[in-house]
């Protein structure tokens, strides 16, 4: 890792709080993504078990693509990787947040900062 790079947050794997998330039939769970900084939403994406796992495990960002259905660590491919600081599930364990340092361009594919760069009026 170069010394520019930011360093990962593992997040402690917590069992009876990994048994709370309700995933929906397809294994799937939505995950708001956040800056840390400036509170912006990234981005929505969605995670299974293992994704999830991953994430907290590695301390940084790692979906489920729908499209692809493969694994998908955000940043491999495009360079701009998301590293954990916090994470969070709703009160009914049906969505996920977490708060990144977004490395890079931004997180959207089309080269915006967030994918909710388009505004309705």
């Amino acid at each position: 890792m170069s010394a520019d790079t930011p360093a990962t947050t593992p997040i402690t794997l917590v069992e009876e709080q990994l048994a709370a998330v309700k995933f929906n039939s397809d294994g799937l769970v939505p995950v708001v993504t956040q800056d840390i900084a400036t509170k912006q939403v990234l981005m929505m994406a969605w995670m299974n078990a293992e994704t999830l796992r991953m994430t907290l495990d590695e301390g940084r960002m790692v979906y489920w693509s729908r499209s692809r259905k493969e694994v998908w660590r955000k940043g491999d491919t495009s360079g701009d990787r998301q590293f954990v600081r916090e994470a969070f599930y709703d009160c009914d364990g049906d969505t996920l947040l977490f708060l990144v340092e977004q490395e890079g361009r931004g997180a959207c594919h089309t080269g915006e900062v967030s994918c909710f760069y388009r505004k309705f009026g």
